[in-house]
């Protein structure tokens, strides 16, 4: 069987249009080529650019004359947003580290009120200290006074002590003397323990 060819519309469309685009590069390779036409395409340029320049001026003095904002005014205002933008947060930055300081500050004043106040308690704590030790210093006081005055009372009674005992001593040799004597020296002496004692 022989091989049979069928008609590819497509392969013949990508023939033509591939014949068609060669001669179209070498037609515009050609005309461009030129120095004339460098010429001719930089003073179009030179000219389109004025031609903008000027629709561009006129555009934005209508837009001032009907209060309509330009590009350049939307440009400006886009600038404004974002630099207003950079400084909101530049802003909060600073809120949040005066806020992080002021919480610090108060955790330091709230340390300082709690070590005042255990300041406070252990001074009343050393006033009351203070005041029972003035009591116990007025007690010791007293106390030494009555004890300086038992001493004394003391060192009376044992000179007294001694004094009846010498007079036992001469009551011992003088037996003779009437029962008189001893009723008036046993008054003497008790009269005598009585004063001491009152004192």
């Amino acid at each position: 069987m022989a091989k049979q060819k069928t008609f590819d519309p497509y392969d013949m469309f990508k023939k033509f249009s591939n014949q068609w685009e060669k001669q179209m590069n070498d037609f515009i390779y050609v005309w461009t080529n030129n120095s004339d036409f460098v010429r001719f395409s930089r003073l179009n340029s030179d000219v389109h650019a004025r031609y903008l320049e000027l629709y561009k001026r006129n555009q934005e003095f209508f837009a001032n004359q009907l209060n309509l904002p330009t590009k350049s005014d939307m440009a400006n205002v886009a600038k404004l947003a974002i630099q207003s933008e950079e400084k909101l947060d530049s802003l909060e930055e600073q809120i949040w580290t005066l806020q992080d300081s002021v919480d610090s500050s108060n955790k330091e004043n709230e340390t300082m009120v709690e070590v005042s106040r255990d300041i406070i308690k252990l001074a009343k704590q050393l006033k009351t200290e203070q005041l029972k030790a003035k009591k116990e210093l007025a007690e010791t006081k007293e106390l030494r006074a009555e004890l300086q005055e038992v001493k004394s009372e003391l060192s009376e009674i044992h000179s007294l002590r001694e004094e009846i005992a010498n007079l036992k001593v001469l009551m011992a040799g003088n037996v003779d003397i009437g029962n008189e004597g001893e009723a008036q020296e046993e008054s003497l002496v008790e009269e005598r323990e009585l004063e001491l004692v009152t004192k």
